[in-house]
């Protein structure tokens, strides 16, 4: 097993995406984690969780002193442009996943800004999550092969230099017959890299070395595909970046939000449709797994997959802005991945609507900072979440509002689950939050589960739908009348975690965001009072008391971004704008610097990130919040 080694913090790292997959790129020039070609596919670079032995891919200058002068994406894309200054000169490099054209491809260029700039690639490529070397060689285009350099195991060259530098060198792209590849195969996945010069083989790894001058260029291309079939054509990268960047950029000029937050929330709309998958039209809730939120403690999960909850809370976040056929991809998704009988519908499921999940442990990788155990799958797939339903109620019911497409299938089907969750509202269940301990009593998912039966009622009485609107209104009254005679404090007046219970939910904080209860509301106010003076932790909100017990795991966890702007958004709501904005604009603060991406959970005593990252729910709060915040006149006309 690997012993831990120091590791990049969260927030220095970058997203690219494709629609399909997703890569973190380090500020030092990394690829550490990538899953070729599915957000859940098993990663080929997986340094992230273990140190560089188990995959990355490096390309930064040899100078040690080297310094990032400049590092953000081009306006409105996920192109990546990182400028380097050393001693001898500057050089930009641009990092894009293209997108179209059903291709797996990470494309990084080089550009020489001024000055001679030597470059060094360390290529070390390990499928199965960091576990399994590849058999490598070098072919040219035609698939033929060149030679024998293969990764087990190579004598080091005294200098590697790229081009002719030792009997073990990279042969010329253009020398022995045409282009050349390094070809990398593992059972079925197969890694193609092209450049000029190519790297040498250098103990189970590949490095080379290239000088950039001021107005030269170098590219290098990864294209991953399935190793039965013969190499893709080569990527013309000028055009692959082009029509990438146009791609987002007409994607992007479809937000309207022009308020004071508006480069936030178009940048976490961005990430947002980079974790949504471009033909099954699942949305992912990260595109990592096991990044702790706690540094060495066991808190660590899968996050690869389609929550219903996290989807629909996202497509309600792009609903408010327009994207209309986001919403009618995720429903299409919705109704293959649920078919069947309703009591056999799931919390999550894979990118395809796979139902299949199961929790497992690589033991060969040493976490990240030490923290293990490292998963893949989530056995949270089987368990009972009775507010799901209701989450999906509440985003199909804003799409229908919002003019979207839909058809007597859809509605079918929700008027089963609204059936369904009628036998089984009062059910004790795991919670929104995913406890591993005992069942409770939730009082969030009660209030979900009445949310669904309020939008069921309207779908009846006000777009003409069938269905058992009379049963619906009389189990949301039963609820309503249920949670605010057991889930309330008798002494402070706020909604408690569970029925019976004392503690508080940061998540109760929804109950205004649904119409449960109003904003101003006395129990929403208490409930207010009650998380700003149990769950506040250095003026961040955590999602609950780990130290309760409550969700039947060891140790601690941080504040959860996500409830910190929900906190925010009844702030808004109720007044309290200066409050708002203050919190706001930290919170917007804490995104990745010149990046803007926000992880699952934030340490303020460490000032980093921890958990999953990037956090879909962390972003679409951000949006909720800033709409929020938009929508106060008083602060809209002093913007």
């Amino acid at each position: 097993m690997n012993t831990p080694a120091p590791a990049v913090p969260i927030e220095q790292y970058a997203l690219l995406g494709d629609l399909h997959s997703a890569a973190l790129v380090s500020e030092r020039g990394s690829v550490d984690w990538l899953c070729f070609p599915r957000f859940d596919s098993p990663a080929c670079f997986a340094a992230l969780l273990g140190d560089p032995d188990n995959g990355r891919w490096l390309l930064a200058p040899t100078d040690p002193d080297a310094v990032v002068e400049e590092r953000g994406y081009r306006e409105d894309t996920l192109t990546l442009e990182t400028v380097w200054r050393t001693a001898a000169g500057r050089v930009r490099v641009v990092e894009t996943m293209p997108v179209g054209g059903r291709r797996a491809d990470l494309v990084r260029r080089v550009e020489g800004v001024e000055g001679t700039v030597r470059m060094r690639q360390e290529l070390v490529i390990r499928f199965g999550y960091g576990r399994d070397v590849p058999w490598v060689r070098r072919i040219r285009d035609d698939g033929s092969a060149v030679d024998a350099a293969f990764a087990l195991p190579a004598p080091r060259p005294q200098r590697v230099r790229g081009v002719g530098s030792g009997p073990n060198a990279a042969t010329s792209a253009t020398d022995e017959g045409g282009a050349q590849a390094l070809l990398a195969v593992s059972g079925p996945d197969a890694l193609l890299l092209r450049c000029d010069p190519l790297p040498v083989p250098v103990d189970h790894r590949h490095v080379g070395e290239f000088d950039v001058v001021a107005g030269g260029r170098h590219d290098l291309v990864l294209t991953w595909y399935p190793s039965h079939r013969t190499p893709p054509e080569p990527v013309y990268v000028t055009a692959a970046i082009d029509r990438t960047e146009q791609w987002w950029r007409e994607w992007a000029v479809r937000c309207d939000h022009d308020g004071r937050y508006a480069g936030p929330v178009k940048r976490s709309l961005l990430t947002l449709r980079a974790l949504s998958h471009e033909d099954t039209g699942g949305i992912v809730a990260a595109p990592t797994t096991s990044l702790p939120e706690e540094i060495g403690g066991v808190r660590n999960w899968d996050y690869r997959y389609c929550w219903l909850r996290d989807a629909a809370l996202t497509l309600e976040a792009l609903l408010a802005h327009g994207y209309l056929d986001i919403a009618d991809s995720w429903r299409q998704w919705l109704l293959r991945a649920v078919a069947g009988a309703p009591e056999d519908v799931q919390i999550m499921y894979g990118v395809g609507g796979e139902r299949r999940l199961e929790e497992y442990e690589l033991d060969h990788l040493a976490g990240y900072e030490g923290s293990r155990p490292v998963r893949v799958g989530n056995a949270a797939a089987s368990q009972l979440q009775v507010d799901v339903i209701g989450e999906v109620m509440v985003a199909l019911h804003a799409a229908r509002c919002a003019g979207a497409s839909t058809d007597v299938f859809s509605w079918s089907l929700q008027a089963a689950l609204l059936d369904h969750l009628a036998e089984i509202w009062d059910s004790l269940d795991n919670g929104i939050w995913e406890i591993r301990g005992d069942l409770k009593p939730f009082t969030h998912s009660r209030i979900m589960a009445w949310a669904a039966f309020d939008r069921g009622v309207r779908a009846v009485e006000d777009y003409g739908r069938p269905g058992h609107a009379d049963l619906w209104r009389e189990t949301a009254e039963t609820i309503r009348a249920q949670v605010l005679q057991r889930g309330v404090d008798p002494e402070r007046g706020n909604l408690v975690q569970y029925l019976g219970g004392s503690s508080v939910d940061a998540a109760l904080l929804q109950a205004a965001q649904v119409g449960f209860l109003d904003w101003d509301d006395p129990v929403m106010l208490a409930t207010v009072k009650a998380v700003e003076s149990d769950l506040m932790r250095d003026g961040l909100v955590l999602r609950y008391r780990a130290e309760s017990g409550v969700d039947g795991l060891a140790g601690d966890e941080h504040p959860f971004l996500a409830c910190s702007f929900w906190l925010v958004e009844h702030w808004a709501r109720t007044g309290r704008r200066d409050e708002a904005i203050a919190f706001m604009d930290r919170l917007c603060g804490l995104a990745t610097p010149g990046i803007g991406l926000l992880a699952e959970e934030y340490d303020p005593a460490a000032r980093r990130f921890t958990g999953n990252y990037p956090q879909a729910f962390s972003h679409l709060a951000l949006v909720r919040a800033a709409e929020a915040l938009d929508h106060v006149h008083e602060v809209r006309d002093e913007w």
